[in-house]
């Protein structure tokens, strides 16, 4: 468990070192390192990053008796400790920076997490304190995986999947909690045949079943801020969580089913099938046609498939059209001042200006989102204004 006072920087030993960074990696200004480390060299480590900190000792909370998990890694350390860093899955460490020597086998860390591994951590913790006088020195080695980055959000979202081992098993939760029914009621108002995707084996390729995942990403991206800032740790203002972090959108929304705001899931259920058709209807906007953004999937001239990172600023954009009448329920009221080409138009000049013509960079830069909602915003007003006129 993290101490109170953060270190800023964390000198960690290692055995073995090696730079594994992919090109997306490398393009997205991170880096990905494995290796082994002797165990007493993570000990110190913080893991306030983490979404799950040691269970057996989680502090100002219900103390959890040992799992199976536990017992197996006590176990290993007991009887095998020659084998553990090939027996135990190790850990997951994020950092905003690291200096490497390899002179001294040492990498500095600026601002380490664990943000996967702290049941592992505890372990080794309680297996030093019980071998404190243990004349053999045994220093198991451990698999650590390094993950270099000053995306915040990205941090999150890593903890998030890490810790349940992949997003699908996140949708099988919901769905056998029962947490998308109502979602999957509300979108069978407009969609009579529509069912959700509600486990790991309801696949989407085959049109069965709507990605769930991706509807909920949807109507985060079209919710209005006055609604989103009815939610905690959410910045209204930034929507580029709603491209990047698929398993936090599903993970807040299971929050809000259970817990509220009442107004956020009224919303939820009221817009799911405008949500749904905005994203069908901008998946394959035929207005992309001349265009040239080579991203774009084309067959037999027709618009196939547009990136999400390239339509999901101009569905948040949407969000300035998302009002609640007096009496009613949620709408979108886009004016038919603004066309559809004219945000494509604008969507164009911020994939190549703002994005360098990277459909993951427009996804995720605020700017871009901020260009086109700038624009739905000043066509909002009008709107408005004229209707009050009237």
């Amino acid at each position: 468990m993290a101490s109170s006072a953060k270190k800023e920087s964390y000198a960690l030993e290692y055995r073995v070192l090696r730079n594994i960074s992919a090109p997306e990696d490398e393009a997205d200004n991170r880096k990905v390192y494995t290796g082994q480390a002797p165990a007493s060299s993570l000990l110190e480590l913080e893991d306030d990053e983490n979404v799950r900190e040691y269970l057996v000792e989680a502090k100002g909370k219900q103390k959890h008796s040992p799992t199976l998990v536990h017992q197996a890694i006590r176990k290993t350390l007991r009887d095998h400790p020659d084998q553990f860093n090939i027996l135990n899955g190790g850990l997951v460490i994020v950092a905003r920076n690291a200096t490497v020597d390899d002179a001294k086998k040492t990498v500095r860390l600026e601002k380490p997490s664990i943000i996967n591994g702290s049941q592992t951590q505890g372990e080794l913790k309680r297996f030093f304190n019980d071998h404190v006088k243990d004349e053999t020195g045994v220093d198991p080695s451990v698999k650590f995986e390094l993950i270099i980055t000053k995306d915040r959000d990205l941090v999150a979202e890593i903890s998030i999947a890490r810790n349940f081992q992949n997003d699908v098993r996140a949708i099988s939760i919901a769905g056998r909690r029962g947490q998308l029914d109502e979602l999957e009621s509300a979108l069978q108002k407009v969609y009579p045949d529509a069912k959700l995707r509600k486990s790991e084996t309801d696949l989407t390729n085959d049109g069965e079943y709507v990605d769930t995942e991706k509807l909920i990403q949807v109507l985060f991206a079209i919710l209005p801020e006055e609604v989103l800032d009815k939610l905690d740790r959410v910045d209204s203002t930034n929507k580029v969580f709603t491209y990047s972090q698929k398993t936090r959108c599903l993970k807040l929304f299971q929050s809000v089913v259970d817990n509220g705001p009442t107004e956020v899931y009224e919303a939820f259920m009221d817009l799911a099938p405008t949500a749904w058709g905005l994203y069908e209807k901008w998946k394959c906007h035929q207005g992309f046609k001349g265009t040239r953004i080579r991203s774009i999937t084309r067959e037999d001239g027709m618009i196939v498939e547009v990136p999400d990172g390239v339509i999901f600023p101009i569905l948040a954009a949407h969000s300035a059209f998302v009002v609640k009448p007096k009496k009613g329920k949620w709408v979108m009221r886009k004016p038919d001042a603004l066309t559809d080409l004219e945000l494509i138009d604008v969507a164009k000049q911020a994939y190549m200006e703002i994005a360098g013509s990277n459909p993951q960079t427009m996804g995720k830069s605020k700017a871009c989102y901020s260009t086109l909602h700038q624009i739905t915003s000043i066509f909002a007003r009008l709107a408005k204004s004229g209707t009050n006129r009237g």
